[in-house]
């Protein structure tokens, strides 16, 4: 276990901003964590678990406390027979993705496109393209800031949409759990009456989509809002929030270094020099203009890290 002091965040983070954390430690076995979340109880100082820092705001001011990140030990993939993988929390999503299609499986091959670690797919539940990690996954195995390792049923993992149980638990620092690894129930391709080429094509086409309508080149961290419940009363079954944010004339406004993408609305980019001030500000202006424009309430999709 390696821990080191000030580290700046904007090194961690895809939206490459955001001021130092007081304590980065890595870790490359349970053991480690449970060393790490001791460490943050006697220093008095709340945790927070990082992945690939996709889906993550870090405030300019940093972050007052331990960032825990799992190292290589945790992204190894294990073929259980029968369509069960199990992946530990660091894997990249990505990579789980096609170690699927290369065994044949489907359920979460339109994932690869996705950003980000294991661990933070189930704690968001990510999805794409009509796939999520709630469809297939069937356990989840973490450890609580006790120490204890304990294994949750889908059913337990409460998953619904970019929400997980992971979630409400990491409100409090005494009942926050991490994610150590995740078992996946996946149909044989065969079974589908489909090859490992027909997924690969499928996974392509979702690549390709992905490539054509998200600002891929330039920093950022997804889409900024989640998908809506109900439209306006003026167009009531239009979710998309990108669609509001385009028709209320938001694409390409910018403050600071921070920019509504002018490749898809529902992005907020790193257009240069952005500071995590900008980005939160640009996201609220987005917010409060739409809600004036149309009566929506937007929620932000990504987690705010610190004291803005």
């Amino acid at each position: 276990m390696i821990i080191q002091e000030n580290v700046p965040m904007s090194e961690h983070t895809s939206f490459k901003v955001g001021g130092p954390a007081k304590y980065f430690i890595k870790t490359e076995s349970t053991d480690d964590i449970k060393e790490a979340l001791l460490f943050a109880k006697e220093h008095t100082l709340p945790t927070f678990i990082l992945g690939k820092g996709t889906n993550l705001l870090v405030s300019d001011n940093g972050y007052n406390g331990v960032i825990i990140q799992l190292g290589k030990f945790f992204s190894e993939i294990t073929n259980l027979g029968n369509g069960k993988i199990c992946a530990k929390g660091a894997t990249p999503l990505a990579r789980l993705a096609r170690y699927t299609i290369n065994e044949g499986l489907a359920g979460i091959h339109k994932l690869a496109g996705i950003p980000g670690s294991l661990g933070g797919a189930i704690y968001m539940n990510a999805g794409a393209y009509g796939q999520d990690v709630s469809q297939t996954c069937i356990e989840v195995e973490t450890i609580d800031n006790a120490g204890n390792v304990r294994t949750r049923t889908a059913a337990e993992c409460a998953f619904g949409y970019r929400h997980s149980i992971f979630q409400e638990l990491a409100a409090s620092r005494e009942s926050a759990e991490t994610i150590l690894s995740a078992t996946f129930q996946l149909a044989s391709a065969a079974d589908l009456g489909k090859t490992a080429k027909d997924l690969e094509a499928e996974m392509q086409e979702c690549m390709t989509k992905r490539r054509n309508s998200q600002p891929l080149s330039m920093p950022n961290a997804g889409s900024t809002f989640k998908r809506l419940d109900a439209g306006a009363a003026t167009t009531p079954t239009q979710i998309a929030p990108g669609y509001y944010i385009e028709q209320a004339g938001l694409k390409g406004y910018r403050i600071g270094g921070a920019e509504v993408s002018q490749v898809h609305a529902n992005f907020i980019v790193n257009a240069g020099g952005a500071t995590a001030a900008d980005i939160k500000t640009l996201s609220e202006y987005v917010q409060k203009t739409v809600a004036d424009k149309f009566g929506i309430q937007l929620k932000r999709e990504i987690i705010l890290l610190g004291e803005f």
